[in-house]
């Protein structure tokens, strides 16, 4: 028995708006989403998500889509509304990115990465974001962060780099022991066939990356995305010309880090002075 359409909200936003008009038009013109993937040379698998606001709208669809419902300009008109507004479902959509990406590439300035964090440096990060949850809640988070992990030993599994601000090495998050397990973790993960980090020293000075997170998502179709986060709010950007925008950014931050040998040996050196 086939599974019924997933019900449409298009008053979420205007993402939510074109995929609703999109099979509004489609089921008007009796038409599968096996057909007008052969129309608009597409996957029913893509069409499909659009339709549901889980993928970007690629920048043809909307004119193919005008011209194979003879909509007048209709699709055309959404687009632009509908690339520039922020996802709703911002962080749940970047973790379903995340598992679709072949490279992942994080900047981070103060803190390491979730994909990269030890069980107890993330429970002492989760502990003080939110220090009224229960102990039961606390651990269901940190849960969920480590289980993310499984994405880097996963078949495939992404390309990771990383670029570390020294600050995420020396401020001893969750004491001097759990400190030094993490450091130890990172220079065990330094240069291996899927991941490769580096430090950016404090020498370095400004950058255009200060003050926040960025990772950038290579997905396997061919398209990337980019999501920047700062205290309590995170941006998913989606357009070609943002995330080569941030591509720009991380590229001349990793040019100025540390070689991954190097950086092994700053965090070795952090370790044994976190000893002393």
């Amino acid at each position: 028995m086939a599974r019924p359409p997933r019900e449409l909200t298009p008053e979420r936003s205007i993402r939510h708006l074109f995929g609703a008009e999109m099979r509004r038009y489609r089921e008007a013109a009796g038409m599968s989403l096996e057909r007008l993937a052969e129309i608009v040379r597409s996957s029913r698998s893509n069409l499909s998500r659009i339709e549901t606001a889980e993928q970007m709208i690629p920048p043809e669809l909307p004119a193919q889509l005008d011209a194979a419902f003879n909509t007048d300009g209709h699709f055309q008109r959404l687009y632009p509304l509908a690339r520039r507004e922020a996802h709703p479902d911002k962080y749940r959509r970047r973790m379903e990115l995340e598992e679709r990406a072949c490279v992942i590439s994080y900047y981070a300035g103060q803190i390491v990465p979730g994909l990269l964090q030890t069980e107890e440096y993330a429970r002492a990060l989760l502990r003080v974001g939110d220090p009224t949850a229960t102990q039961d809640e606390l651990e269901a988070k940190v849960a969920a962060r480590i289980g993310r992990q499984r994405l880097l030993t996963a078949d495939p599994r992404p390309h990771l780099t990383a670029v570390l601000d020294e600050s995420a090495l020396c401020r001893p998050v969750g004491g001097a022991g759990v400190m030094a397990t993490q450091l130890e973790l990172l220079a065990a993960s330094v240069d291996t066939s899927h991941c490769l980090i580096q430090v950016l020293p404090y020498g370095h000075g400004e950058h255009a990356l200060m003050g926040g997170m960025l990772s950038i998502l290579e997905l396997r179709d061919g398209t990337s995305v980019a999501y920047e986060e700062s205290i309590r709010n995170g941006h998913l950007l989606e357009t070609d010309v943002d995330v080569a925008s941030y591509r720009r950014a991380y590229d001349r931050v990793r040019a100025y880090a540390l070689s991954p040998t190097d950086s092994a040996a700053l965090m070795h050196d952090v370790r044994r002075r976190l000893s002393q």
